[in-house]
């Protein structure tokens, strides 16, 4: 029957389930969530070998900002909203279709 589902193998093994898909497929998503978030990370100068230390400095380095570190993150928020609230304005203005 066209409707009908059928179920494979891996539906039914508990490491799947537990992991929420296959071993291979989540160690791969894993691996590269955890490049992506290293990344950004060095990007803030953190350094993996002395996380605590890495905190202290750069909340240190954001305390010496002062109201810097406010300008600084509007400037960004500014950044970010001339490219997203234009996007979004347009997906709203011609019908893209909503997420229900």
């Amino acid at each position: 029957m066209p409707n009908d589902t059928r179920k494979f193998p891996a539906d039914n093994d508990s490491l799947s389930r537990f992991l929420g898909g296959s071993p291979l497929g989540v160690a791969f998503r894993l691996i590269l969530l955890s490049t992506l978030v290293g990344v950004m990370l060095a990007a803030i100068g953190f350094d993996p070998w002395n996380i605590v230390q890495s905190i202290r400095l750069l909340v240190e380095r954001v305390w010496n900002l002062g109201f810097d570190a406010i300008n600084g993150l509007w400037r960004y928020f500014l950044l970010g909203a001339v490219v997203v609230v234009p996007i979004w304005l347009l997906s709203r203005v011609f019908g893209a279709p909503r997420g229900r």
